[in-house]
């Protein structure tokens, strides 16, 4: 809600708080409404008060923040199945954030969960992922490979946040060893980059990609915001790996911008 909150107001965006409340989704599992006599339904009445409760309170705290923030919002409690239900929200969003550890399971999961892997395959905006902890954003780190997805992440980023926050942004790219240091397509990227961003930095790294991205993010302060779209690998490198931003995910506990050039 923070991440949401701030990001809105920086960019002075009407807010919609998305309450997935899908009725399959509850805090009890059925065993614990089961007795000798079988499913007793005093009981089930009150569980359902108590949800009904929580995702009340929920409401609540979204809506007290938004006015303390002077915001514009709205609330959306979206009732069928829960993915399905966010899918169809992100066609009509600029932009959907959500928490990387989220499940709506009653068990954890290894990140990134199924929820956000579904969600990112079939998502119709871009996504920021964000951990638990609020941090504000101080430094932004482009992944860019020359590829048109990476530079369509870039260009969504810089549509929606035209007001400069970060003190510094840095474009971050990995050759081969063999290759020069320029970034991909030097002249057209730079000049690019001048017209929507105001001072920026590049950095090249030499090696396998996901080795040299993830080494080099980890020494990123936790107050970075990383934007990936899709980063190039070989065929066999796509069988063996994950995607780039599975890995972020996993291994990172920073915000990713992530929009995907369909």
């Amino acid at each position: 809600m923070n991440y949401a909150v701030h990001t809105a107001k920086l960019i002075d965006a009407h807010l919609v708080g998305v309450f997935l409340d899908d009725i399959t989704y509850t805090s009890y599992k059925i065993y614990d409404l089961v007795a000798s006599e079988g499913v007793l339904d005093k009981k089930l009445d009150q569980y359902d008060k108590i949800d009904k409760h929580t995702r009340d309170k929920a409401v609540d705290a979204f809506e007290n923040a938004c006015r303390i923030a002077g915001l514009t919002y709205s609330v959306h409690r979206d009732r069928n199945v829960a993915i399905q239900e966010l899918l169809h929200e992100s066609i009509y969003a600029d932009l959907l954030i959500v928490d990387k550890n989220e499940t709506l399971t009653h068990y954890e999961e290894n990140i990134p969960t199924r929820f956000i892997r579904d969600l990112l395959s079939d998502v119709q905006c871009p996504v920021l992922i964000v951990p638990g902890k609020y941090k504000r954003a101080e430094k932004l780190v482009l992944l860019y490979d020359g590829e048109p997805s990476s530079v369509h992440s870039v260009k969504m980023y810089s549509y929606l946040f035209t007001i400069a926050e970060y003190t510094s942004a840095e474009v971050v790219s990995v050759r081969g060893m063999d290759d020069s240091l320029h970034v991909p397509d030097n002249h057209l990227m730079k000049e690019f980059m001048k017209r929507h961003f105001h001072a920026v930095k590049y950095k090249v790294l030499k090696g396998i990609p996901e080795d040299e991205i993830i080494s080099y993010l980890k020494e990123q302060p936790q107050d970075t915001v990383v934007v990936v779209g899709a980063y190039k690998r070989g065929r066999v490198s796509r069988w063996l790996r994950p995607s780039m931003a599975d890995v972020l995910m996993k291994e990172l506990k920073v915000p990713l911008f992530i929009a995907h050039n369909k």
